[in-house]
């Protein structure tokens, strides 16, 4: 498609709609395979009558009327003459729904489902449900380019092209048991999508590295969006390198991109503007020859892909001063003239935004600091040296106590007032020194087109489009402006804008103003910072006495639990002793000899024992038997020779004494004998 032809299609398309930002217009245009038709439908509801079924269908044979809308007062779409195609004045006929194409990939298999754009994502799930047999809640369908898609989503609600990409996960269903290689495959993908891969993505202008990590469901078009969302390159602008061979479809999921895990090193950079490819020869010619209505192209400079230098630029034909900008390029040989790309490039609305690249912008105020110098003197008040992001971190995100005003002075080289403003008032000691001590004071150039469309877009984000707006309707003889900022916690709110038909006494008065207004606020900011840090060290001071406490906490607990484990090992090794004990005992018990009969022919000593507890037991030894006998006899009733002694009475004896091997008969315990135990001390 012709670029001159995307150029209308992007106009009639913001008329219709009534979308300002061309980056979100462009994106849905792309996402409809730039379908004028399709592109309004899906913002604009069917009840508004606009571009029913036959303009879409083309089946009727009266053409569709074209009728001019009301175009915004912004110089920006001054130029084109958008129309917004609507039916003529007849019965109004429903749309047919748009066919969706979907390619789904499930394992080793791949499905193609083509659905109206009315249905659901339920819908596709349940002809997925019969083509590849699991039920839809165990299924997961992944690959959608927005991020809160539910089975009762809109197909047409996404704004999604004709041809669409999927792919099908089942965590809860196994892999199949094979050993084919589609199956190792499939189940290698299954796994991949749960890993997490870091990505380190070079960003060759900057110079930057940007180490992510995505999890593997994330597809090859998120991630380009985020990159976007960093470096300000819009996807279609981003050329990059280190990209599988495999990843060339952006819907593929990170997990089936073939990148090196756990990581993988990408390039991204912006794909050059016409003009920045444009012959050196081509650059040296006469660059001010630009149409006013060319010039009023230039109120959306933002989406044009200018550098930041350009915007810097402060020429005006109808001056005779020194331009206050820096050269982007040395003068051309043999001439005279400086110029600048942004002097030679046409506005083309499908390059990317200008970065914010703060290096570049503080360049630009050193080359404007140096220029204001040389007009009006070194008493000026300090600018600012860098973007305007910079600026507001200086003056409103540090310590309360240190905080400061924003003054932005807006220069405008084609306005009679500026050299009276900048030698006589912007540049007397007393509005210097105040505006140094109270003051963060940044500068803008608002000559050229291209630089007044940058700042109110800066103006937009920073302040709303009500300020935006105010700033827009200021005249050139109105300029230049002095605005003063302060920060709030909620937003920034612009106090005061100072014109340039002021005087001094006027503008001191004016600065004091806002400082008393500020000097409350700051008051009231380090109330609430003093309280905040007194309630962060008392939130401090407890954490700390918890954590004593949970210390002293744990020590006990884990002295209890030393005791406790002794205690265990104690009853352990005590239990231990008795089963030995025991097992020794019942040994004894077996080795034995019979107790001898009453009427044994041979000769019996009877032996009656008392335990220490005052019990007694009795037994029938024969009187050939072994002392040894005897001692094993009561070892086998709990008390063994080691721990007791084992005495007579008359005479007292110890028994426990004599050799083992002696008979009862010659240690005289026959016939009868009372013996009682005694431990050992």
């Amino acid at each position: 498609m012709a670029a001159m032809d995307r150029e209308m299609i992007l106009a009639d398309f913001q008329a219709c709609t009534g979308i300002e930002n061309i980056d979100e217009a462009i994106t849905l245009l792309e996402q409809n395979n730039w379908d004028l038709v399709a592109a309004i439908n899906g913002i604009i509801p069917q009840e508004n009558g606009i571009l029913q079924s036959e303009f879409v269908s083309g089946e009727t044979s009266q053409d569709p009327v074209y009728v001019p809308t009301s175009q915004p007062s912004s110089s920006s779409s001054s130029t084109s003459s958008a129309f917004c195609p609507v039916l003529p004045t007849r019965p109004i006929v429903e749309r047919q729904p748009r066919m969706l194409n979907f390619r789904v990939e499930y394992r080793d298999r791949n499905v193609e489902v083509v659905v109206e754009d009315t249905n659901t994502v339920g819908a596709i799930k349940q002809i997925l449900e019969n083509e590849l047999q699991i039920p839809v809640s165990q299924m997961q369908l992944k690959g959608w380019k927005a991020t809160d898609v539910s089975d009762s989503t809109i197909l047409r609600s996404l704004h999604l092209p004709k041809n669409n990409s999927l792919y099908v996960l089942t965590p809860d269903i196994a892999q199949p048991g094979s050993d084919g290689p589609a199956t190792s495959q499939s189940s290698a993908l299954q796994e991949s999508l749960n890993e997490n891969f870091m990505l380190i993505i070079t960003h060759r202008e900057a110079q930057r590295d940007y180490s992510l990590n995505f999890p593997g469901t994330r597809t090859v078009q998120e991630v380009k969006r985020n990159i976007f969302d960093l470096t300000n390159i819009h996807v279609r602008h981003q050329i990059w390198e280190g990209w599988p061979a495999s990843a060339d479809d952006d819907s593929v999921a990170l997990a089936a991109a073939g990148l090196s895990y756990p990581c993988h090193r990408l390039t991204v950079s912006k794909r050059p503007s016409p003009a920045q490819t444009r012959e050196q020869s081509e650059e040296c010619t006469d660059v001010h020859m630009v149409s006013d209505s060319e010039g009023d192209d230039f109120e959306d400079a933002t989406e044009f892909g200018v550098d930041d230098g350009e915007l810097f630029g402060m020429v005006s034909s109808g001056s005779k001063k020194s331009p206050m900008r820096p050269l982007c390029h040395p003068p051309c040989e043999g001439t005279n003239i400086e110029h600048s790309i942004l002097d030679a490039v046409k506005p083309w609305p499908y390059t990317s935004k200008v970065p914010d690249d703060a290096e570049n912008e503080g360049d630009a105020l050193l080359q404007f600091t140096a220029e204001f110098s040389s007009r009006y003197g070194d008493c000026h008040p300090v600018f600012f040296i860098g973007s305007l992001e910079a600026a507001f971190q200086e003056a409103f995100y540090g310590k309360a106590r240190d905080r400061k005003l924003l003054a932005i002075y807006l220069h405008h080289d084609d306005s009679v007032l500026t050299n009276v403003f900048c030698s006589q008032l912007l540049c007397a000691e007393s509005i210097v020194s105040y505006l140094s001590q109270n003051f963060i004071t940044w500068a803008w150039d608002m000559t050229r087109e291209a630089n007044r469309a940058r700042f109110l877009s800066m103006c937009t984000r920073h302040f709303g489009s009500v300020v935006a707006q105010t700033i827009r309707t200021y005249k050139t003889d109105q300029f230049p402006l002095l605005l003063l900022i302060m920060g709030k916690r909620s937003s920034n709110e612009v106090l005061n804008v100072i014109q340039g038909n002021t005087t001094v006494d006027d503008l001191m008065m004016r600065l004091m103003n806002a400082m008393e207004i500020f000097a409350a606020q700051q008051q009231e900011d380090i109330r609430d910072e003093d309280e905040r840090d007194a309630r962060e060290r008392v939130k401090q001071e407890q954490d700390e006495a918890y954590r004593v406490s949970l210390e002293a906490d744990r020590a006990k607990r884990e002295a209890q639990e030393r005791e406790i484990a002794e205690q265990v090992r104690q009853e352990q090794i005590r239990k231990e002793q008795e089963e030995e004990r025991e097992a020794i005992r019942l040994s004894l018990e077996q080795s034995l000899p019979p107790e001898p009969r009453e009427e044994s022919t041979e000769l019996v000593s009877k032996l009656r024992i008392r335990t220490p507890r005052g019990e007694f037991f009795e037994r029938r030894f024969l009187a050939s038997n072994r002392l040894q006998v005897v001692f094993d006899f009561v070892a086998s009733k709990g008390f063994p020779k080691d721990e007791y002694k084992l005495l007579s009475t008359f005479p007292r004896r110890d028994v426990s004494q004599f050799d083992p091997t002696e008979t009862l008969m010659e240690v005289k315990l026959y016939p009868q004998e009372t013996l009682f135990l005694e431990a050992k001390e």
